[in-house]
């Protein structure tokens, strides 16, 4: 009887290959965790500035908004005194209309002639301006307190 004798690997060789085999898998394991770990890194830097450029933006906004309040409170500071000069104008304008008057009726009853002024249309119409229109310059810190 003759035996053949099969090829056998040895337990070693096998046990060589799957040493191979767990030593790349852990180097794989090692690698992924480590390449995990800068991810959420760059994810954590990531949010750190856009929470850092949301705080600058909010700081940003609420001076703005501070010098809107400023400036819209000058505003109606200005218009308020442009109320109370056309009020002004007007009442000037109609005292001036009644001092012409009299003095129109001083003229006819004695007989003198009177120089009365005309009324100027600037006093008129304050808006059709005489002079040419210059240029109203401004800069952004005139409105600033």
């Amino acid at each position: 009887m003759s035996t053949k004798q099969q090829p056998t690997s040895s337990s070693s060789d096998v046990d060589q290959r799957y040493a191979v085999y767990d030593e790349r898998k852990r180097k794989r394991m090692i690698s992924n965790r480590e390449s995990a770990r800068r991810s959420r890194m760059r994810k954590q830097q990531h949010l750190d500035e856009m929470v850092g450029q949301a705080s600058q933006l909010q700081n940003e906004n609420n001076l703005l908004s501070q010098k809107i309040n400023n400036t819209t409170q000058l505003y109606l500071g200005v218009a308020s005194e442009n109320n109370v000069l056309r009020a002004q104008l007007a009442e000037l304008t109609d005292r001036l209309r009644s001092l012409n008057s009299v003095l129109e009726i001083v003229s006819d009853v004695s007989g003198l002639a009177v120089d009365i002024p005309d009324i100027p249309d600037t006093l008129l119409e304050p808006w059709q301006m005489p002079c040419p229109i210059q240029p109203i310059t401004a800069s952004v810190d005139m409105f600033q307190c």
